[in-house]
């Protein structure tokens, strides 16, 4: 037994630990966020976030009561993104979510100690942005954008919305890991639709609207635009010049639908960022990046616009129509 005066120093030490124990339990968490492509303003970016923010929510996790979430936009650009890893870094977050391959890469430069959960990366293992897919080591695990496999399914969709097309032009940016796969599978599937395709390699966006024109000047074209940063971030001017030269244009992500492209074969971005979510919360609860596997997209969605198809004088068939998501 104690005695009265121990009883008393034992409840004192213990009453005092509450307001401890209290504030460790209400303790706010940081997370930051480094944006993709586009402004804050862009919808698309804007219909992601929410998706992350309600999956957190579920979770748990509610912006400004028990978790501080800091944002940057760099919008594409470079110099911005990597002013802005250093900043998000020095804020100290409990964890990080990083938007595409360059972000993640500027990220990784800034720092190997916070942990990272990344969306919209292209081939982070070939990009040597994580060890393997299984185990990724280091400080950073998320999603990627796409399996190398997707890439065969735009010519075959190609074909099969426009069967007049005889050639057709991949925009890439051979710059990236991605760009150089994703074309490799391209033209490995493309003699079987009895396409012949050839590389348009752009690396600044005043070199695309010279490349598209000289193209589009021999008939039967058609174009495939793959995954790429410069791409996503210019998507309106390159659905515009589609547009303008007449050329039916198969692209890697919904968002060129919306902006009156033709048609679309790729990932369920909100999917990806609910799922990032879970990786957030699993990192605040204590576990390593480098313990949680990178994972593929689980979705695909085939999206339609039938205006455009109109415009260009193509009629959408039956079966491609029943196959769309939208």
């Amino acid at each position: 037994m104690i005695g009265r005066r121990e009883f008393i120093t034992l409840l004192g030490g213990t009453a005092a630990a509450w307001p401890l124990a209290a504030r460790a339990q209400k303790r706010v968490r940081r997370i930051g966020v480094l944006q993709g492509g586009g402004d804050r303003d862009d919808p698309r970016l804007q219909s992601y976030g929410d998706a992350f923010l309600q999956a957190l929510q579920q979770l748990g996790w509610t912006d400004g009561r028990n978790v501080k979430i800091d944002y940057r936009w760099p919008a594409g650009d470079a110099d911005k993104a990597r002013k802005y890893a250093a900043e998000l870094v020095a804020l100290a977050p409990d964890v990080i979510l990083a938007v595409n391959s360059m972000n993640l890469s500027l990220l990784l430069q800034a720092t190997r100690n916070v942990p990272i959960v990344f969306v919209g990366a292209a081939d982070p293992v070939g990009a040597g942005l994580v060890d393997s897919l299984s185990r990724p080591g280091g400080n950073a695990t998320g999603f990627m954008l796409f399996d190398y496999d997707l890439s065969a399914k735009w010519p075959e969709l190609l074909k099969q919305i426009a069967p007049g097309v005889t050639r057709a032009a991949v925009l890439r940016d051979p710059a990236t890991t991605s760009g150089i796969g994703q074309f490799a599978v391209i033209q490995y599937v493309a003699p079987s639709v009895r396409v012949e395709v050839s590389p348009m390699d752009v690396r600044e966006v005043s070199a695309i609207e010279p490349a598209l024109v000289a193209f589009a000047r021999s008939g039967n074209g058609g174009l495939i635009v793959p995954a790429s940063p410069l791409s996503l971030v210019h998507r309106e001017r390159i659905v515009a010049l589609a547009a303008r030269h007449k050329l039916p244009t198969v692209y890697f992500l919904r968002a060129f639908v919306t902006d009156g492209g033709l048609i679309s074969y790729g990932p369920d971005l909100p999917d990806h960022w609910r799922r990032a979510a879970g990786y957030v919360d699993r990192i605040l609860k204590g576990e390593k990046p480098a313990d949680l596997p990178v994972q593929a997209p689980t979705k695909y969605e085939l999206i339609i616009n039938l205006k455009t198809a109109k415009a260009l004088g193509l009629t959408v068939p039956d079966m491609l129509l029943a196959r769309a998501d939208e």
